[in-house]
């Protein structure tokens, strides 16, 4: 199965979900999502953040503040090829918030990739939607929040994110072991 992109959902699965964060000093990485960048960037994939972030439609944020957040997460991860967010909120029905597919798709133009050829990591049932309705691979890395129903639906389920892409992605060619 080829792979040419991972995009990551922020809150939760890249950061430690402070809910409608608009304050970059506020931002602290998981445990590990350095390493699951730099691993998927090791082996010559693209990457991508997918967001909703509906604090924008609720008035607790502004665009401005969530463009500070993200670029402190670019920072501290190294930079990351796109970046795709949705400021509407839950009822408002648009086509971008997950677990509608438009972010992801959004993302694969930008890094000229078929959807197929994603894999999309995160923390609740909705990054897992909105991959398979872009006909996109996931892997779900639960927190408190992740509901057990999403967690059983899940197609993949890795308790890090660095471990989500290790299941998500073959062994690197020097990796590979024949029994002999």
């Amino acid at each position: 199965m080829r792979t040419a992109a991972v995009l990551f959902d922020r809150d939760g699965t890249l950061v430690h979900d402070v809910p409608y964060n608009g304050d970059p000093a506020l931002v602290r990485l998981m445990p590990s999502a350095r390493a699951a960048v730099d691993e998927v960037r090791l082996r010559g994939l693209r990457t991508g953040v997918v967001s909703n972030q509906s604090g924008v439609a609720r008035g607790l944020l502004t665009p401005g503040q969530v463009a500070a957040v993200n670029a402190r997460v670019d920072e501290l991860l190294g930079g990351l090829c796109t970046w795709k967010w949705c400021p509407h909120g839950p009822d408002d029905g648009c086509v971008c918030r997950k677990p509608q597919p438009g972010l992801i798709l959004s993302a694969c133009v930008d890094l000229a990739v078929d959807p197929a050829d994603v894999v999309v990591i995160g923390d609740i049932g909705a990054d897992v939607e909105a991959a398979a309705a872009a006909g996109a691979r996931s892997v779900l890395v639960p927190t408190p929040r992740t509901l057990p129903a999403e967690i059983a639906a899940a197609p993949l389920v890795a308790p890090t994110v660095l471990d989500a892409v290790r299941l998500a992605l073959p062994a690197p060619e020097g990796d590979r072991h024949v029994a002999s």
